[in-house]
């Protein structure tokens, strides 16, 4: 027996942010964004469609949010647009990520019971929490279509996971044409970003056929049009298909969580600086080899996204097309000597995201 739920209504294709007023119906909004994004008049869209519901900006979204900055910012939020109905999150993983974290209520209004719900795990009592409208820009995070925020406690060393039933994003809007801005670094850390998801969640307990379908679709569209849209950075129609590669994968790990090497990830990211995308991509080499042998189907599965033979030689052939986009293969690359490196998989197979894999590592 299996199952697949995702309640987020969707809106794709260049000029579907025109949809938002129709998504909105009517309803007062805050909008929650980059620094960047007035430069880039992706602003002035928005107040140009929606200036008589637009109620604020909040245009200081950081990459990796951090309880550090994300506490004041919460608390002003719930200070001075508590009636507000809905935020509008335009950016990539980071704004929608944080407006997540700023849709919740908690009773007094403070973060300080948000940041405690996090450290404990235990659900936000019930409350007037604010509904979330998800536009990204970049194409890899899959944010728009999952439930789950990572908010990051650096002076703590700590990483944190919000999941609620209201952090659902109520819908979805894929629009390629906010992302021709994209420079070249996002684009190859979201890409890589986007096929990491769709490889953890095959090699993953909780794989279900539609999962798997929708994964393998990602992956495959990944792994041929990335290499394309780095060499054509301004290709709207290379956007939009690498756009719906996100998605499908986004799809595919909302119902099966990431894996191995997304744990594997925030710790090279917290201490060693990595960024996200290549951070949980790198080592996806390494992580299919440990995967093989486990489950025969899903082997086959993996041999035909790379159109190889064995699971040895799809390991290789993922590993020559990372390296062709200049993505180093080895955890030495990255300040990881090899015995830290076979701690640390042992350390985050232990992990929640660890657990999800397909094969126990854990001692």
């Amino acid at each position: 027996m299996w199952t697949y739920h995702n309640p987020v209504s969707i809106c794709a294709g260049i000029g579907s942010l025109n949809q938002l007023p129709t998504l909105l119906r009517g309803r007062s909004f805050l909008l929650v964004t980059f620094p960047e994004a007035e430069d880039l008049g992706l602003v002035q869209r928005v107040r140009q469609l929606l200036d008589h519901q637009l109620r604020g900006v909040v245009d200081c979204i950081q990459p990796n949010p951090d309880v550090q900055w994300l506490a004041p910012l919460y608390d002003r939020v719930h200070r001075e647009h508590a009636d507000v109905e809905c935020i509008v999150a335009l950016g990539g993983g980071s704004a929608i990520d944080s407006a997540k974290a700023l849709l919740c209520a908690t009773p007094s209004g403070s973060f300080a019971e948000l940041l405690a719900v996090l450290e404990q795990g235990s659900p936000l009592p019930a409350g007037v929490h604010k509904a979330l409208i998800a536009i990204p820009t970049t194409a890899g995070t899959g944010s728009e279509v999952t439930p789950w925020a990572t908010i990051w406690d650096q002076a703590g060393g700590r990483k944190h996971s919000l999941h609620q039933p209201f952090t659902w994003p109520e819908a979805a809007i894929i629009d390629a044409e906010l992302m021709t801005s994209l420079p070249t670094g996002a684009t190859l850390a979201s890409g890589l970003d986007a096929l990491s998801h769709a490889l953890e969640s095959i090699w993953n307990v909780h794989r279900n056929p539609m999962s798997i379908n929708f994964a393998v679709q990602a992956a495959r569209g990944t792994l041929a049009i990335l290499p394309a849209l780095m060499r054509d950075l301004g290709n709207v129609q290379l956007r939009a298909e690498m756009a719906q590669a996100a998605l499908l994968a986004g799809l595919a790990f909302s119902n099966t969580k990431t894996a191995l090497a997304h744990s594997l990830s925030y710790g090279l990211t917290l201490r060693h600086g990595v960024p996200h995308g290549i951070a949980c991509s790198f080592s996806l080499p390494l992580v299919l080899e440990m995967a093989l042998g486990a489950d025969a189907e899903v082997d086959a599965t993996l041999c035909s996204i790379f159109g190889a033979a064995t699971g040895a030689e799809a390991s290789a052939r993922l590993r020559a097309w990372l390296q062709q986009l200049g993505v180093a293969t080895d955890p030495a690359h990255y300040g990881v000597a090899p015995d830290q490196w076979d701690a640390m998989v042992i350390h985050a197979a232990s992990g929640p995201r660890g657990r999800n894999f397909i094969r126990s590592l854990a001692v």
